[in-house]
């Protein structure tokens, strides 16, 4: 198919377009297709092709025009877990855990911003040079991080981390190779005992996947409350709430954050408590609360290693501002948290549970970590009761 011929001709029909329909508004996109079909008709009259290449020729363009360009392709592609774009130029896609540069691209940079804006627009998500970033979530439950210029001087930027609704449960990670049988039956039985776990990792370790299978073999029975920045956990479960931040409107005002959000679900009688990710100040909140009754809870924090995990946690800990020692603070962490779960990207790019550690107090103002098992172990330190 001749990317040239599509360019041209969607530079060409967009001259033709509302400045609604270029936007995404929903309720001129049927009147705004049938105009781009009656042009493509006369434009694609002299073109020597087959009818199949054509209809699929007005496919692409109506994509440009009026939906997510070639992006459209990459989104309902099953082999495809995350998509990156870098300018209108270059689209990049990982499948398998490896990253390749896609043969297509957007028309140029407007086309490409218009694409992220038709996404947004749904979310309620605020973008342009005022507030050049955002994150959503799509209908589909994939999440994107949108940058516009003048913060990205080579042109938009997008990613989009593809939500698979395969890999929901622990027998389902297993099977890809995450982690063996052994692992697996450790770190059920430290849900179904109430062990508070954190699940550390770097980006796109599988840190939110391993955290959704976790607390899906939560008792059914017990209220749930999960608390993301976007609302991507899907545990299954009867009693679920579901609580999400909102960031600021287009005046600096009333923006949600994790923080709040945890301390408001403090107050909704929680069983669990599931945190998508501390990366903040609202690591303190949760630390508390692990510390004065509630069991079972689980979150993540981006780390190299259970040993990093521990410091991050420190460093997040002084952000909320409170005059708290040092040595305070790994007393919360060692009578909050329980279990480690550390997990990497292997050299094939596939996603691995390196490691389960277990918090096992406090020794000369360190938190001392005790290994149950890592990916050299064959069997389950026997010392876990």
């Amino acid at each position: 198919m001749n990317q040239t011929l599509r360019h041209d001709l969607a530079l060409k029909l967009d001259t033709y377009l509302s400045e609604e329909a270029r936007l995404g508004d929903p309720d001129l996109r049927p009147d705004q297709g049938s105009l781009v079909d009656r042009f493509l008709q006369d434009a694609l009259a002299g073109e020597d092709l087959d009818p199949a290449n054509r209809e699929r020729l007005r496919a692409q363009i109506k994509d440009d025009l009026l939906g997510f360009g070639p992006l459209e392709s990459m989104i309902i592609d099953p082999e495809v877990s995350e998509i990156m774009v870098v300018g209108h130029r270059q689209i990049f896609v990982e499948r398998d855990g490896r990253l390749t540069c896609h043969d297509q691209h957007f028309v140029n940079d407007d086309f490409c911003r218009r694409a992220i804006l038709r996404m947004l627009e749904p979310l309620g998500r605020r973008l342009d040079e005022q507030s050049p970033t955002a994150d959503g979530r799509l209908m589909d439950g994939s999440r994107i991080n949108a940058v516009l210029p003048p913060i990205s001087p080579d042109g938009p930027m997008l990613t989009i981390r593809k939500f698979k609704a395969g890999l929901k449960s622990l027998p389902a990670l297993q099977a890809t190779g995450m982690f063996p049988d052994a692992a697996q039956k450790l770190l059920v039985r430290a849900v179904k005992e109430g062990a508070n776990i954190l699940v550390c990792g770097g980006t796109g370790a599988g840190k939110t996947t391993l955290l959704n299978a976790l607390a899906r073999e939560i008792d059914p029975t017990e209220r749930v409350i999960t608390l993301e920045d976007a609302a991507e956990l899907s545990l299954g479960l009867p009693h679920t709430v579901r609580l999400e931040t909102r960031p600021p409107n287009m005046e600096g005002e009333g923006a949600v954050t994790l923080r709040d959000l945890l301390i408001n679900a403090l107050r909704m009688r929680p069983d669990r408590l599931v945190v998508g990710e501390c990366r903040g100040p609202e690591a303190l909140d949760m630390l508390q609360a692990m510390n004065t009754g509630h069991r079972g809870c689980m979150t993540t924090v981006h780390s190299n290693s259970a040993r990093d995990a521990i410091r991050r946690l420190e460093v997040l800990t002084l952000l909320a501002g409170v005059d708290i020692p040092v040595r305070a603070i790994r007393e919360q962490i060692s009578g909050a948290i329980d279990v480690i779960a550390h997990v990497g990207r292997a050299h094939d790019g596939g996603r691995r549970l390196t490691a389960i550690e277990r918090v096992v107090g406090l020794e000369a103002d360190q938190v001392l970590l005790e290994t149950l098992w890592n990916q050299n172990a064959s069997e389950v330190d026997a010392a876990w009761a």
